[in-house]
């Protein structure tokens, strides 16, 4: 008899919820473990099969823990501002609140129903008042430390909707993700936070955390450290200079042209009359380019020239002065010193415009390619001869004793744009007053609710729609009658996900942020687990906030998550035409398994890809629950390969992990529901080895998160137990303990089958007896001169005295070397025995 998992699922999850089994416990004399899921936006569509994979490998090491007699905190919570939520606000004239609370409930419901253990009683909301009261709090502190200022900033603005969008809403076209309109840059005033003064303890504190190589070294990139120098071109015929930053100052001999970004205010006052209608149009045409499309390397290299020439500083030589549209203003200055010779993109602008090439470096063939790689100095006076290391040296020397450079650290990270023209955000606590100041909301006033509204719009001058509420805008101090007006710019999603980890351990605290004794306790975070995504932006800006709140005493540790773990993405099965494109179509198959489009008769290809309603390949774990239940859905996703994997679903795969549920409910339960009377509580002995293994394998396994291969011990277990006629109980519940954390329903049903009461969460976790896993024989090989000439089963750790003469001894070895002579034997215990002997070439 198979088991019911409806009704058992049911039957236990309405257990934990009525006795709260999973409320977190704080002993202090007990060692804590927080476990920590990248909590989810709560999107529409609900949950597919791929977002329980992370919160699963979580739980397991949740349950673990705790049997282990570990404290654990594994809360889980909503990122539920953002934009799907306003946008459909606006089509549909519904309250993003309603919209969002709704889309928590299904996300709950169906989180609910997979077994989690979750600490619900720790939940939040990114949009709850009572939790963006302390994101507030956060930004006014990094006002108050002047970490926040506002400043004029290109963005991508969308004259069509009125509204700014994200780089990443920008299509290749130059046109919005929504509607498809025309986007331009233009600048606007924005409030940012100053990460770069965090740049440098950013990169060095990734040494203290246990994180993937691959996942440091995006962190490093993007903040992009570089040692190098400023360097100092005065303008010919202007009063006037700029700064370039690089990191081969030794090339200055070869720079013979500039670029300016086509947005800095110098452009507009070094143009000449002759070249400033040519310059104006190609300003207004990179305003239409987002800096993706700006900087990618394959497009046509284009540009126009100032009339204006710069002086090199270490020649004298006049250069041209050109715009590019590749040179970015938001990167380091703005300007860039072109070395064609030595410079791939230099080299084909140079080209492109007939510009002087001159090498600097010996080697390569410059008339074809810009010669990239190192070599000794030429055409450059005091660097001839020199190498690298040294030249850079010399000219670091001679810029500042010329007083025009300086070396320098630069970093490509950029201070974080913290403004978003939306209504569904935390609304930023800053008041401008008619006198010209800006003051912070006052603290006891926090939080700045969010107005409601019936009508969001975007207003006409392009800032929020909050803009559009003249009631909750305009406020007047009320002991001076000063006139403000409040911030109308909203937080971007960032904000609420880069602390929240720290409200979990204090959620329900009215005073402060988090109760620092209490953090003390949780932090770091032992593990954290999510998709690799996120891998960049969130866990740095995290760690920004983080590092700021240990700066001010708010926090005890530099760094918040101690440990992190990127999963793979389970891959829905998706279907290529004759193209090689992914397409979204209804599909039929034919007789010899393959398949063509309903609607053109192809002939289509399957492939896995990442799961989307757009091309129809997502499934829906409510479906999974309702048919195979939520422990077979946990089974199956830790049993499909390595946790950082990226896999195909399959549903034979379900049905199997189905089968061997099945299979370990008849081991134990008979066809009345009652324990077999083959379990006994004598043991014989017979599976000693092989439970000792388990226990030992599983407990590794979960401590490195190889679940799958602990999965694959616990079925040789089974296996092993279905050949015995009968079974030691005391190896059957711990078995089941094993088993617990992977699929719990079925675990604490077994376990209550097995006479225990209480329920099995907190039950102390299985040990291996280590005499158990000697081996009383082990395998031994014969060599004779290398080669294999017999393999015999002899006593375990027999000295090798005993093990030579037990190999001269042999039958076979013993006629293969008679007649030769004997010059060594070699004798590894417990694994061979070579004799080496002459003139064997007939043995």
């Amino acid at each position: 008899m198979n088991y019911n998992h409806k009704k058992i699922e049911k039957k236990w999850q309405k257990y934990w919820a009525e006795n709260k089994t999973f409320r977190t416990r704080e002993n202090k004399d007990k060692r804590n473990f927080y476990a920590l899921d990248m909590f989810p936006y709560p999107s529409g569509s609900g949950l597919h099969v791929g977002h329980p994979e992370g919160y699963t490998a979580t739980d397991i090491l949740s349950r673990f823990k705790r049997a282990q007699g570990y404290d654990v905190l594994h809360p889980m919570g909503w990122d539920a501002f953002g934009l799907p939520a306003e946008q459909y606000a606006m089509d549909t004239g519904n309250d993003p609140a309603e919209f969002t609370n709704q889309n928590i409930e299904t996300f709950r419901r169906q989180i609910r129903s997979l077994g989690f253990s979750y600490d619900w009683e720790r939940e939040v909301s990114t949009t709850d008042p009572e939790y963006y009261k302390w994101t507030q709090w956060i930004f006014t502190k990094l006002y108050e430390k002047g970490l926040a200022y506002e400043a004029e900033v290109p963005v991508n603005w969308v004259p069509a909707l009125k509204t700014v969008i994200a780089n990443e809403e920008v299509m290749a076209d130059g046109t919005s993700e929504r509607g498809g309109h025309p986007v331009v840059r233009k600048p606007m005033r924005q409030w940012m936070l100053k990460i770069t003064a965090y740049a440098e303890r950013l990169l060095e504190d990734l040494e203290l955390v246990e994180w993937p190589e691959s996942i440091k070294e995006m962190q490093r990139n993007w903040i992009g450290k570089s040692i190098g120098t400023d360097v100092v071109f005065k303008i010919k015929a202007f009063a006037k200079e700029f700064t370039v930053f690089t990191t081969r100052p030794d090339t200055l001999f070869g720079a013979t042209y500039a670029v300016l970004a086509p947005e800095i205010d110098l452009v507009q006052e070094i143009v000449s009359a002759e070249q400033k209608d040519a310059v104006d149009a190609y300003i207004a045409a990179a305003a239409l380019k987002s800096d993706l499309a700006r900087t990618d390397l394959e497009k046509e290299k284009t540009g126009v020239f100032t009339g204006a020439y710069a002086v090199n500083p270490v020649n004298g030589k006049e250069i041209p002065i050109w715009i590019a549209d590749y040179v970015l203003a938001s990167y380091g200055s703005g300007a860039i010193m072109a070395v064609p010779a030595h410079d791939t993109r230099d080299f084909e602008f140079a080209k492109q415009f007939a510009l002087e090439i001159i090498p600097v470096l010996e080697g390569g063939d410059i008339t074809q390619a810009a010669y990239t790689e190192d070599g000794i100095h030429i055409n450059s006076d005091f660097l001839n001869g020199l190498g690298k290391e040294e030249a850079i040296s010399k000219m670091n020397t001679w810029l500042e004793e010329n007083k025009v450079g300086e070396k320098k650290i630069s970093y490509r990270l950029r201070d974080w744009l913290f403004s978003r023209q939306r209504y569904w955000g935390e609304p930023i606590p800053i008041i401008h007053w008619e006198d010209g100041t800006t003051t912070t909301v006052p603290e006891a006033e926090l939080p700045l609710l969010l107005p409601e509204t019936p009508n969001i719009q975007p207003s006409k001058t392009g800032e929020s729609p909050l803009a559009n509420l003249p009631d909750w805008v305009y406020v007047v101090d009320l002991e001076t009658g000063k006139k403000g007006r409040r911030e109308t710019n909203t937080m971007p999603q960032w904000a609420g996900s880069s602390w929240y980890y720290l409200r979990y351990i204090d959620p329900k605290n009215q005073t402060v942020l988090a109760d620092y004794e209490k953090l003390k306790r949780w932090l770091p975070v032992d593990i954290y687990i999510g998709g690799a995504e996120h891998a960049v932006l969130h866990l740095l800006y995290a760690r920004f906030w983080h590092k700021f709140l240990y700066d001010i005493g708010v926090v005890p540790t530099k760094e918040p998550f101690q440990k992190l773990f990127n999963q793979g993405m389970i891959l829905g099965t998706s279907y290529r035409d004759s193209r090689g494109a992914l397409v979204a179509t209804d599909k039929v198959e034919a007789r010899d398994g393959s398949f063509f489009s309903v609607e053109t008769g192809e002939k289509l290809e399957q492939a896995p890809a990442k799961m989307s309603k757009s091309l129809k390949n997502v499934v829906n774990p409510d479906d999974v629950v309702q048919q195979y239940g939520a422990d077979t859905l946990r089974l199956y996703e830790m049993f499909m390969g390595p946790l950082d994997a990226s896999i195909a679903w399959n549903d034979d795969g379900l049905e199997g992990s189905r089968k061997f549920l099945d299979r370990v409910w008849r081991l134990i339960v008979d066809d009345n529901g009652q324990m077999r009377k083959t379990i006994v509580k004598e043991n014989d002995g017979k599976l000693d080895k092989v439970y000792n293994e388990t226990v030992k394998k599983v407990t590794e396994d979960f401590e490195q998160l190889h679940f799958n291969t602990a999965i694959s011990q616990l079925m040789i277990f089974v296996n092993a137990a279905n050949k015995e006629k009968q079974l030691f109980i005391e190896q059957v519940k711990g078995f089941v303990q094993l088993l617990a954390p992977i699929v719990p329903h079925l675990a604490e049903e077994l376990w209550e089958i097995l006479g225990e009461q209480g329920g099995i969460s907190y039950v102390s976790w299985p040990e291996y007896d280590k005499q158990a896993l000697v081996e009383e024989e082990v395998e031994v090989v014969f060599q004779i001169n290398g080669k294999v000439r017999a393999k015999v089963k002899v006593a375990n750790n027999l000295p090798k005295e005993e093990l030579e003469k037990i190999a001269l001894a042999n039958e076979g070895i013993a006629k293969l070397i008679d007649g030769k002579t004997m010059q060594k034997v070699i004798v590894i215990p417990n694994k061979l025995i070579n004799i080496v002997v002459n003139n064997t070439t007939n043995a």
